[in-house]
């Protein structure tokens, strides 16, 4: 019997062209939020996302404009992933024991869990918002006392992604941001004019 090959996949010489490109834009994108800042952030906002708004921060009164859009069935069920995600997170690092011996006399050796300073989450979006990725990071960040969280989730449609946002603020985020892709990421870890640098970013992928 003859087989009869639809598609074939890329070469390797191809598929290490095509690596080598995105590493040369990531590098250029990411040297370009590090030289310009937020205009460059907001150059990027609006060539990917067509989104640039005056500050890319929410306000309160954007949360609960956004959160006032989300159904009250969808805040149940953010309400009760995040319940079951917290008490999860929480029996792990009552497993995380502080210890510390005297091994010998003035020597002392042991171990302690300190959560880092600040935390960047990113919250994919795309076609669906991934609310799931908000609890597994935000919330999991401010149970183990991560005293700076910042969220950011891409925008839906030109406009700030409604059930991502409760999703953020009932984790424990602190600062909610509408960026997405690269822009965010590297937002995040470069820091701008208007965002601070974080100790460490956390995300699907």
């Amino acid at each position: 019997m003859s087989v009869t090959h639809l598609k074939h996949g890329k070469s390797e010489t191809a598929r290490s062209d095509d690596d080598a490109k995105v590493r040369v834009v990531v590098e250029q994108t990411l040297a370009d939020i590090a030289a310009r800042g937020d205009a460059a952030v907001r150059d990027l906002s609006l060539k990917f996302d067509a989104y640039a708004p005056p500050a890319f921060r929410l306000t309160a009164s954007e949360i609960e404009a956004a959160m006032a859009q989300v159904s009250a069935r969808d805040m149940e069920d953010i309400r009760f992933a995040q319940t079951q995600i917290r008490g999860f997170a929480q029996a792990q690092r009552a497993s995380m024991t502080d210890i510390e011996v005297e091994t010998l006399p003035g020597i002392f050796l042991g171990h302690r869990n300190i959560p880092v300073q600040s935390v960047g989450c990113y919250v994919p979006g795309g076609k669906f918002p991934m609310v799931a990725s908000a609890h597994m990071s935000v919330l999991t960040a401010s149970d183990a006392g991560v005293p700076r969280i910042i969220a950011a989730a891409p925008p839906v449609g030109g406009a700030p992604p409604p059930a991502s946002a409760p999703a953020r603020q009932m984790g424990g985020a602190h600062e909610l941001y509408v960026l997405g892709g690269m822009q965010a990421v590297g937002a995040m870890a470069i820091g701008t004019q208007s965002i601070r640098p974080v100790d460490m970013i956390v995300g699907p992928g």
